[in-house]
């Protein structure tokens, strides 16, 4: 049985973060991606299958090489799911701000 992968466990690590941040901005072979980084060609590549099985990088073959693209659209799950939270934060923070505004001593 195939493991279930999601954008949130390719994301969880740091080395597939790195990459994606590499892949933002330019397409890169295999081994420009290689390049970056201080570990085995075929951990790159594996770290690669994750982020393609997840969506949120494309393989295209040209020649000999195999291009690598980002497709950061599908990191708009992992925002959604962080969205939700805004409110509750905004809301303990503005509570914290009234606190601190209403409690602060003042010179007598």
């Amino acid at each position: 049985m195939k493991a279930r992968r999601d954008v949130f466990q390719a994301i969880a690590d740091p080395t597939r973060r790195e990459i994606m941040g590499l892949l933002v901005h330019n397409t890169l072979t295999l081994n420009g991606i290689v390049e970056h980084f201080e570990v085995s060609r075929p951990a790159i590549s594996k770290h690669i299958k994750i982020l393609e099985e997840c969506g949120l990088v494309m393989i295209e073959q040209q020649g000999r090489e195999r291009y690598c693209t980002a497709k950061p659209q599908k990191l708009k799950e992992v925002f959604d799911w962080i969205d939700q939270y805004k409110v509750f934060w905004n809301q303990k923070l503005d509570a914290l701000d009234d606190f601190l505004m209403n409690d602060t001593p003042t010179d007598s």
